[in-house]
This record gives structure tokens, C-alpha cells and sequence, in this order.
């Protein structure tokens, strides 16, 4: 799999400083509903297209929003194209292999692939071509449409009139993973992926910016909204990913797949690779060779937010995500009651996150320590270096922002490196990751 394209580092604007705390969403993040379960009408994104609306080709200054977010979505962002890869001939081969006939009216596809809601809930002017639309992510537009854009309206009264609260961490979290990695209602399953479907890889803040944003964070946008952390939007979707992990792995119907557990689960690229690749090397304590592991690229991750942000919890997090792999593999205690006790820490986490603002101590913490893993062979796998390559960059992108950090050249160099070494993951070599590593550390003066 080819990593996204690196985000450039120069000609980032610094964030305006706010003396004011963050704003919150007129109703708690973890209460929103997500679109799709909305039971508002859903209007179409013809209008939303006007250039008096979204639709204009270049911003506009008088105004406090771009006005060009629909002319974004519909040119570069592959949101608005997720409806047409069904038609293509991988879609209709995946299709094939699972016999579920035609992949642009099969359920499993359309859930994810557009916005798959009830027939009375689209309106006249409702396209359901128009794939991963702006309702999709927004918000059924039926009841704050025509309120939104009028004098004296507020975030906080759309936000009441059903407009999704997407500027929000939690929230944005739990919308875009509910496609990205799943939910109760959809999840790409290892027979999915068998049959041709690609793994499924996502992170937070990195997907926010080379989607790309159709929003710009600055002064007035965080005045309306909440303060933009690109390290707590990284953190809660780390978190938030392990705790979506974990009640798969704790529900006994979704955790199986007939005799075998549901392999999506775990690290593919444990198993994924060419036998005569010898590259076993002891990672987790007390796990051999030939044990398959969870996949816990997001688990590293979440383990080192932890760590920084509340060191007590941190450690008990640590001790869970080993009991878990223990017990997965057989080695003693229960893995669904493990998984329970991970999904509690992670949903505590979470709500530390939530509230919290990195500071330049803390990001040079977690930076620091996503690369003493790493130099310690956390990331013999591709997973996990996957994910270490984004966290790197998302945390390093805003510490420039916010001028802990000095020289983009050194940044983007070093970054460089690392996206190199995971630019393939059939030829992944976990050697030349922990030299990257070392490189980065050097560039930025870790």
C-alpha cells in the first residue's frame, strides 16, 4: 500500500492565540447522531453548490466560511467519487468473489460508499450518485438548510437543527471511523479483504489534511468552534480506534467468523508475508513465534497518548494491552474480559483527551517516545510503522505550527525518510525504519 503524500511543512499559517477555552458543541459529542441514523431528510448537494453558498471558486473575503467547500469536494476530494469505484472492475470482481451481485446496490458496498439512507428520508433534489456526499458527513440538511446561512444564526443553533458537530474531536472520530474501521452497523470483514477488498488503514489528523480540508482553523472559525489541536484530533482518533477494536473483540458475534475468530482483527502482516522473510523477532513478553497477534498498530499509539497525558493510567494501559495479547494467544485469562478493561481505559482516555490541549512538553514527549518504540522494535511490522509514520508527521506538523519546532526543511526531510521506508509494504523492512527514525530524531534535534 502506498502512504499518502506527505503534507508539505512551509507556508503553514500559525494558529491565532485565544486566550478564551475551548468551545464546546451545544450537545455532547458522544450524543450526536450520526448522519446516517438521522432521521431528518436529506436535501441533495445541488444546494449546496451555488457560488452564493459553497459553490464558489475562490473564497470569499467578506465572508467567515470559504465558500468553496463544494467546489473541494467535488474536484479533489475522492469522497464525492465513492459511488463511481463501484462501477469499476475491482468492485465488480470483489462483487463476483462474495456473490452479492451488482456492488452499486449491494447493502455491504452502499453503507459506506454513499449515503446509504431510507428511500422517505431523500428529498427531490436528493442524488444518490453523489456518493460520500456533504450530507453524508454534515449532516441531513432538511431542518438547518434554510436557517444556517441567515442573520443570527450560530453554530451552536445548527448544531441543535441537526447539523453534525464534525469540528468537534470526539465526534469527528467517531463519524469517520464508522466507515474507515467500522461499527456495529458496518465493518470491512477479513472475508471482505479476501475477497479483493484493500485493507483498511486510517488516521485522523494525517486523512484531515490530504483529504483535503475544505475548512480553514483560523482565528474567527475557532472563535464560532473550538480551538483546532492537530495532536489532541491525532490522540482521540488512536484512542477512539482501539475502543471501536475492542467491542469488536468483546462481542462474541462479531468476533467470529464460524470456527476461526474474525481475522480483520489481527496483524495481518504477521501472516501476510513471504514465508522465506524470516523477520520473527520478540516483541510482546511472553509470545512466541507463530502466534498471531491483534493488530495493534493503534494500540502503540494509544499507549504512548497515555503514558504522556496521565502516567498511572498509562501504565495500567500497557499491562491490559499485554494481558489482552496473552490471552488472545492462549496463554491464560480472558480475551473478551481483557478487551472490556482495554475499552474502559481507551473511553477514559478519550475523555481526558477531549479536554486537553497539547502543550510543547507533552508533544515532545509523545514524539519522542513514538520513536524510542520504534528504535526498541515496537514496529517490526508494517502496521504499526504505518502508524508511527503518521503520528510523526501530524505531531511534528503541529509543533511547527506552533513554532516548537523550527526548520520545515529539516521536518520534511526527515519525514521524508519515513515515508519512504513505508511506502511499500510488501517490501517493508523494519531496519530501515528504525534508521529513518534515527534520521528524524536528528533532523528536529530530539
Amino acid at each position: 500500500m502506498k502512504l499518502m503524500l506527505l503534507r508539505a511543512l512551509t507556508g503553514f499559517a500559525a494558529l491565532a492565540a485565544i486566550a478564551t477555552a475551548v468551545a464546546q458543541t451545544a450537545a455532547p459529542a458522544k450524543d450526536a447522531v450520526l448522519p446516517y441514523l438521522s432521521k431528518d431528510q436529506s436535501v441533495g448537494v445541488v444546494n449546496c453548490s451555488s457560488s452564493l453558498c459553497h459553490g464558489s471558486v475562490r473564497p470569499y473575503k467578506e465572508s467567515n466560511v470559504l465558500q468553496t467547500e463544494y467546489v473541494t469536494w467535488s474536484r479533489v476530494d475522492k469522497h464525492a467519487r465513492a459511488f463511481q469505484v463501484l462501477a469499476n472492475p475491482l468492485s465488480q470482481r470483489i462483487a463476483r468473489n462474495l456473490g452479492i451481485g451488482d456492488p452499486t446496490k449491494a447493502k455491504v458496498c452502499l453503507d459506506c460508499h454513499a449515503h446509504n439512507i431510507p428511500q422517505n428520508l431523500r428529498g427531490e433534489r436528493f442524488v444518490f450518485e453523489d456518493g460520500v456526499s456533504c450530507e453524508a458527513c454534515h449532516g441531513p440538511a432538511g431542518r438547518w438548510l434554510k436557517d444556517h446561512s441567515e442573520q443570527g444564526a450560530t453554530h451552536e443553533k445548527n448544531l441543535a437543527a441537526g447539523l453534525y458537530p464534525v469540528s468537534d474531536p470526539v465526534a469527528r472520530a467517531k463519524l469517520c471511523l464508522s466507515c474507515h474501521f467500522g461499527n456495529a452497523d458496518r465493518f470491512v470483514t477479513h472475508r471482505l479483504m479476501g475477497a479483493g477488498h484493500p485493507r483498511m488503514s486510517f488516521e485522523l489528523d494525517t486523512f484531515t489534511s490530504v483529504e483535503p480540508a475544505h475548512f480553514k482553523p483560523d482565528s474567527d472559525w475557532e472563535k464560532r468552534k473550538r480551538i483546532w489541536d492537530g495532536v489532541q484530533v491525532w490522540a482521540i482518533g488512536q484512542a477512539m480506534v482501539v475502543s471501536e477494536l475492542m467491542a469488536v473483540l468483546a462481542d462474541p458475534k462479531r468476533s467470529h467468523d464460524g470456527l476461526f475468530p474474525e481475522l480483520v482483527l489481527f496483524d495481518c502482516h504477521a501472516c501476510h508475508h513471504p514465508m522465506s522473510d524470516k523477520r520473527w523477532t520478540p516483541r510482546v513478553a511472553g509470545l512466541g513465534p507463530g502466534v498471531v497477534r491483534i493488530n495493534d498498530s493503534s494500540m502503540l499509539m494509544a499507549r504512548q497518548i497515555a503514558k504522556v497525558v496521565d502516567p498511572a493510567l498509562g501504565a495500567r494501559v500497557a499491562q491490559t494491552m499485554s494481558q489482552l495479547q496473552l490471552a488472545a494467544a492462549g496463554r491464560g485469562g480472558d480475551p473478551a474480559a481483557a478487551a472490556r478493561t482495554l475499552q474502559g481505559e481507551m473511553n477514559q482516555l478519550i475523555a481526558m483527551l477531549a479536554a486537553t490541549q497539547f502543550g510543547e512538553a507533552q508533544m515532545r514527549a509523545v514524539l519522542a517516545g513514538l520513536i524510542d518504540d520504534g528504535l526498541s522494535g515496537q514496529y517490526s511490522d508494517y502496521a504499526g510503522a504505518e502508524q508511527a509514520a503518521m503520528a510523526i508527521g501530524s505531531v511534528a506538523n503541529f509543533m511547527y505550527q506552533k513554532g516548537a519546532l523550527k526548520s520545515a526543511g529539516s521536518i520534511n526531510t526527515g519525514l521524508a525518510g519515513l515515508q519512504a521506508a513505508v511506502a511499500d509494504d510488501e517490501r517493508y523492512r523494519p531496519a530501515q525504519f528504525q534508521a529513518a527514525l534515527r534520521s528524524f530524531r536528528s533532523s528536529v534535534g530530539l
